[in-house]
């Protein structure tokens, strides 16, 4: 059953997705942008669209994973792999390769994706011309509408996973391994692929491609779309430019522009237009007419030919001059009294072409024979370019009475072709040196990356990431005056703990005794400053370490007992008098009192107390060793 027609309100979001953020979906299937819409809004337990408008109104965050549900990126390296060596052994070296060396190869991969397919183009023209003149002749332009994509493909580090299909050739010499189980392209590979946004509806191709990969992007357009779009490959790849598409894609309705290579591998070859003035008869018999023409036809026909604007002389048979119009005199010199004379006499028979072969050889193939761009300089004024058209002329009967040769004046397009191409050398070196210089510098953000990269192909990107700073400025406000929030609260914090700890110190500093804390694995959390003077150990010396493991002149050994009750909840509080050597060596009598640090979960910890007997309060005190006896 056919898919029902897409409501109003579903054209409506498709207008909003392309005024809001520049996406036109208008030329995609609308059976497949229905589908995935509709699976994007089911997660979101939405049911209808216009309640799907009024959510990215509110949400602008949604539109990110609406684009990656609609914008499906397939893609992988040497994908088809019989159509790749087939590329690689036959077309490429036969189509892009078979012209000087000197000649710059310009390769554009439309529909890159995560950019797999324009790095195996990368490494397929860097087999076949080698590492130097690969960097010296290639330019790779990848281009697609997915950001997120783009930016994977900047990158070029790619999963182990992602990598298995490169030839082990080639992954040998153009990947390097990273960490985390990736590879990352050579970056001397890299340096010739320039990376932008593009949208193949919207925006206007990029000129002078010998080469045009766009595989399996097609087949999402309806197919006006697709008709707009190969046009627009038909204009931007040369004479003789290969295309190369997916194999679910056909182009049965652009046969007049592109002629099959291969069918089954969808690689085709550019079909030259004929130009109208190819098609143009300046002059035409008109034997076979009845009757014979009056006077006053005759002087009509003949004030048209000679009031022409393009040059043009009548040679017979013969080879005789037969006629010329007005245009021709004056540009050749050629004078009413040399007609009768033959052609090789005249000196416009070789200035500015050779004419004879060239009537020759339309004699001989019996069709209209152009030769074009003739630079001609005449005796005075500056030089001239000229297109010749010979035009055999035949009777009612085809047979042959002679021949037409015309001379068109194409200065001024030569002039703006040479113009134009000189600023694209232009612009193509200076963009060239730009993205030359943005590669070495390893510390240039990724977003001023893309920014220079998609100067080439856009100049709508500009206002779309105005747009997005925009929202990220405002993202940024909201976050500092956050962050100023919680630096108060943190001020506020900061001072409490300082009273705190000021409070703590104090009631430290006034225990007459020294003061050590310990936890339930006997480690210290607290030495007071009496400690220190009474043995010598400095905080930092003993903060974290175990009690019992300490080399000062208490026994703590002989703790071990006290402590151990006091922490099992056998004991409220136990008191020994131990014998003790003070950090000054002399030897001392020290009362150790234990009590048991409380916490929410009970007993965390011991507080043990030490204070030096006064002299007149000493007792003679026996422990055995291990502190589990005392007499």
């Amino acid at each position: 059953m056919a898919a029902p027609e897409p409501s109003p309100a579903f054209e409506a979001l498709l207008e909003h997705l392309k005024r809001v953020r520049g996406f036109d979906f208008t030329g995609y299937k609308r059976s497949s942008l229905v589908r995935r819409i509709d699976k994007r809004m089911r997660q979101l337990h939405l049911e209808d669209y216009t309640q799907y408008l009024d959510y990215l109104e509110v949400h602008p965050e949604e539109f990110a994973p609406l684009f990656d549900t609609i914008l499906i990126n397939v893609t992988s390296f040497f994908r088809d792999v019989d159509s790749w060596e087939k590329l690689a052994k036959e077309v490429i070296p036969e189509y892009v390769l078979n012209r000087r060396p000197a000649d710059p190869i310009r390769v554009w991969s439309a529909g890159c994706a995560s950019g797999e397919e324009a790095y195996t183009l990368a490494m397929i023209f860097a087999e076949l011309l080698g590492p130097e003149e690969f960097r010296n002749r290639v330019k790779i332009y990848a281009t697609d509408v997915d950001e997120q994509a783009l930016s994977k493909a900047r990158h070029a580090a790619y999963e182990d996973r992602e990598v298995e299909e490169v030839p082990p050739l080639y992954r040998d010499r153009y990947f390097e391994p990273l960490e985390n189980g990736t590879a990352a392209v050579r970056k001397d590979l890299r340096r010739q692929l320039i990376f932008g946004r593009h949208d193949l509806v919207q925006d206007a191709p990029i000129s002078r491609i010998d080469l045009l990969a766009c595989r399996n992007t097609l087949m999402y357009f309806n197919a006006e779309t697709q008709a707009r779009i190969l046009a627009r490959f038909h204009f931007a790849l040369n004479d003789g430019g290969v295309m190369y598409l997916g194999r679910a894609e056909t182009m049965l309705a652009q046969r007049g522009n592109f002629a099959p290579i291969d069918l089954k591998r969808r690689i085709s070859v550019k079909l030259s237009r004929p130009e109208l003035r190819d098609r143009l008869l300046v002059f035409a018999q008109t034997a076979n007419e009845p009757g014979i023409p009056s006077e006053e036809n005759l002087r009509a026909r003949d004030a048209a030919f000679d009031a022409s604007p393009i040059a043009q002389i009548v040679i017979d048979r013969e080879g005789t001059l037969h006629l010329v119009n007005e245009r021709a005199r004056s540009m050749f010199s050629v004078g009413m009294g040399d007609v009768g004379r033959p052609l090789q006499d005249l000196e416009v028979s070789y200035r500015p072409v050779d004419l004879r072969s060239l009537i020759d050889q339309a004699y001989a193939e019996r069709r209209p024979i152009s030769l074009r761009e003739i630079e001609w300089s005449p005796k005075a004024g500056e030089v001239r370019w000229l297109e010749t058209i010979a035009t055999p002329l035949f009777d009612g009967l085809g047979t042959s009475v002679g021949i037409s040769v015309s001379f068109a004046d194409v200065s001024a397009p030569k002039r703006l072709q040479q113009e134009l191409e000189h600023t694209n050398q232009e612009l193509e070196t200076a963009y060239e040196e730009l993205q030359s210089t943005n590669e070495e510098l390893e510390t240039t953000n990724e977003e001023l990356q893309s920014t220079v990269e998609e100067l080439e192909t856009t100049n709508e990107e500009l206002q779309s990431t105005n747009e997005e700073l925009e929202t990220m400025n405002e993202e940024l406000q909201s976050t500092n005056e956050e962050l100023q929030t919680i630096n108060e609260e943190l001020r506020t914090r900061s001072d409490e703990l300082n009273d705190v700890n000021a409070f703590m110190e104090s009631i430290l500093g006034s225990f007459r005794g020294a003061v050590v804390v310990v936890d339930r694995e006997y480690t210290i959390l607290i030495w007071n400053g009496k400690a220190e003077d009474m043995w010598g150990l400095r905080r930092d010396e003993v903060d974290g370490r175990n009690f019992f493991s300490l080399d000062i002149g208490l026994p703590v050994h002989q703790l071990k007992r006290p402590m151990r009750l006091t922490l099992v909840g056998e004991s409220d509080g136990e008191q020994v008098i131990v014998d003790a050597t003070n950090r000054r060596g002399k030897a001392i009598q020290c009362l150790v009192s234990c009590m048991a640090l409380m916490g929410r979960e009970g007993r965390q910890g011991v507080i043990v107390t030490m204070e030096q007997v006064a002299e007149s309060l000493r007792r003679p005190l026996v422990v055995q060793d291990g502190g589990d006896q005392e007499s």
